[in-house]
Order: structure tokens, then C-alpha cells, then sequence
């Protein structure tokens, strides 16, 4: 028979909880729509109970970002598990990061993204964590360009983020799978050639 929970396991349940339904809700109705009542709904919570657990909607999203950031990680070490360095690890990589720029995680981290633009205290509370992610992300790709320049190395990991987010942002309005699949596989056949000087 399963120990019933502390009163500590209690609050981080309720705690993850809340974390959860900000993710659901970003996702579902956009940082503007987002409000702390349509979180304690989803999660059946009062607003006294929410209020225990983060004082305002500031302090939740803040910590709804390192949230994210850790459901993403999560997603990302788990899809890059088993790659190792070699001819064929570089498509691999690449997919792994595609498959970072999807999924739920994504889409809420984007409109945490967009809404950082005018949000200052929200753009600061995005710098770590977003830092941290891509810090794993390169790790990832030098892994499949170990033998190659460093400095090639970061230039062609900076292309590629910027041109797989830029993919992932356009997927919103062209939900086109096999569009999107040719246009990684060129980059991969003519542009990373050049950019990790194999050319």
C-alpha cells in the first residue's frame, strides 16, 4: 500500500501542478490570455490556495519558464541519448534539435519569447534558462563536429539555430511536414557542408 503523501510532497504536487496548467494555458491562449484564474481553474485550486504558492502571476510565470526550460532539456536528453560522433551523427543532432523547437514546451516558451520583447522584468527572468538550454544544445552538436574548427563549429550551430527556429515559427501558419523535411535536408546536404568546412 502506497505511503500516503507529506504535507510537503502535497504542496510541490500542487506546485507542479500549477506549473503544468501555466504551460497548458500559454500554449492554449497566448501569454496576454493567461490569467492566474484561468490557471487555478484548470488546476481546481482557490485563489488563496494559488496565492500560497506564488504571490502574483509574475512570480508564476517566472517560475512556469524554468519549468519549461526543464521539460525541454528533459525532451532534448532523452531524444540525443545513444548519438555518437561519426558521418550519420549530424542528421541525428539536427533532429534532435527540430525536436527541442516542438511540442507544447516550445510553443509556450515562444510566447514567453514574443511577450519579452516589451516585458523587461519577463526578458530577464528568459536570460538563464534559455542559456542553459542552449548551452546543451551545442553541446549536442559538437558532439557530431568534433574533428572540425571550433570556430566553424559555433558559426554553423548559430546558422542552424536560427534557421530551425525560424522553420519551427513558420510551421505555425504552414503545418507542411514533408515541405519542412526538404528544406532540412538541403541544408544539410548544401549548406553544413560549407559551414563545417567539409567542402
Amino acid at each position: 500500500m502506497t505511503a500516503s503523501l507529506t504535507r510537503r510532497q502535497k504542496r510541490e504536487q500542487t506546485r507542479m501542478q500549477l506549473l503544468d496548467a501555466a504551460v497548458d494555458c500559454l500554449v492554449e491562449f497566448g501569454y496576454a490570455g493567461t490569467t492566474t484564474q484561468r490557471i487555478q481553474d484548470r488546476v481546481n485550486l482557490s485563489r488563496g490556495a494559488l496565492s500560497h504558492h506564488f504571490a502574483s502571476k509574475t512570480e508564476l510565470l517566472v517560475a512556469a519558464i524554468h519549468h519549461i526550460a526543464d521539460q525541454r532539456l528533459e525532451l532534448l536528453r532523452s531524444a540525443a541519448d545513444g548519438i555518437e560522433s561519426g558521418p550519420h551523427a549530424l542528421p541525428q543532432v539536427v533532429s534532435v534539435i527540430q525536436t527541442a523547437m516542438s511540442g507544447p514546451p516550445f510553443l509556450a516558451a515562444l510566447e514567453l519569447w514574443i511577450s519579452a520583447r516589451t516585458d523587461t522584468q519577463l526578458r530577464a527572468a528568459l536570460i538563464v534558462p534559455e542559456r542553459r538550454l542552449g548551452r546543451a544544445l551545442r553541446e549536442i552538436f559538437e558532439k557530431a563536429t568534433a574533428q572540425t574548427d571550433p570556430a566553424q563549429v559555433r558559426l554553423a550551430f548559430d546558422v542552424l539555430l536560427i534557421f530551425l527556429r525560424g522553420l519551427a515559427i513558420t510551421g505555425i501558419l504552414r503545418n507542411d511536414d514533408d515541405s519542412r523535411d526538404d528544406v532540412v535536408s538541403y541544408w544539410l546536404d548544401h549548406m553544413a557542408p560549407g559551414l563545417l568546412g567539409d567542402e
